[in-house]
């Protein structure tokens, strides 16, 4: 058989049809290893994804559980700032002075 390539005729090697069996064998392992790998990495790839999908589930759980918990404090804070107990900041604001004088202490008798 003669094919034209660029204006070029060549003749195919002459083959028994033993030799063309034996190459389509090994090219048909070859393929089968080939199938063989991808089908175990696809394997592998599908795992991961369930379990970082998972890890995503959970990390998305625990936002919601914190932005509730953030929610609820904040809502604390606002209903403490609207009371009339003023008093709270002075005694925040003695206790300071007092941790910042034992401070002043500790560390000029060291």
């Amino acid at each position: 058989m003669r094919r034209a390539h660029a204006g070029n005729y060549y003749e195919p090697l002459a083959q028994t049809s033993n030799e063309v069996e034996d190459e389509n064998d090994r090219m048909t392992n070859e393929l089968r290893d080939k199938i063989g790998v991808l089908k175990s990495l696809s394997i592998d790839i599908g795992t991961e994804v369930r379990y970082q999908d998972k890890l995503l589930a959970d990390v998305d759980d625990d936002m919601d559980r914190t932005r509730g918990f953030l929610g609820n404090t904040m809502n604390r804070v606002l209903r403490l700032s609207k009371g009339s107990h003023n008093y709270y900041i002075l005694y925040l604001f003695l206790f300071s002075l007092f941790v910042f004088f034992v401070l002043y202490i500790v560390i000029k008798f060291r």
